[in-house]
């Protein structure tokens, strides 16, 4: 099932019909990991049009280089990404006693790093092309 992201228009608009507003004031940022800029405007754009906050990287050193981890309320991250892994980046957050909650979306769906994330304590492993509602779902588990 593809993902069904909303237009420039709607958000402009604010007629989003069904899609929840789970961030409230003051709110941390979500942010997104993925190493194709495609994948990161369309999930940048899901997040927005529900109420969060975004921040983009390309890269896990990317988002490390930044120091913005300590603001972050939730982590939607790649793990094929090229350099420091998904995983390899959730092992060193959890290292660094960050427990930010992390959802991971992967194009390649294999068992053994679905395993390894959800032990490493990811709220959820999704496989790409992402479906809008199990994001969502997840990312409200992740900032309750």
């Amino acid at each position: 099932m593809t993902a069904n992201y909303p237009t420039d228009e709607a958000l402009a608009a604010g007629s989003l019909p069904g899609w929840a507003v789970c961030a409230g004031p003051g709110a941390g940022p979500i942010a997104i990991v993925d190493d194709d800029e495609w994948v990161l405007k369309s999930l940048a754009r899901l997040v927005k049009s529900a109420g969060f906050q975004v921040e983009t990287f390309i890269s896990a050193e990317n988002f490390l280089e930044v120091g913005r981890s300590s603001k972050t309320r939730c982590v939607i991250l790649d793990i094929g990404l090229p350099g420091m892994s998904g995983l390899d980046l959730q092992r060193h957050l959890a290292a660094k006693n960050f427990p930010v909650p992390i959802i991971f979306v992967s194009a390649h769906d294999e068992n053994e790093n679905r395993m390894q994330a959800l032990a490493g304590g990811a709220i959820a492993f999704l496989s790409k092309p992402v479906n809008d509602k199990e994001l969502l779902a997840a990312l409200d588990s992740a900032v309750k």
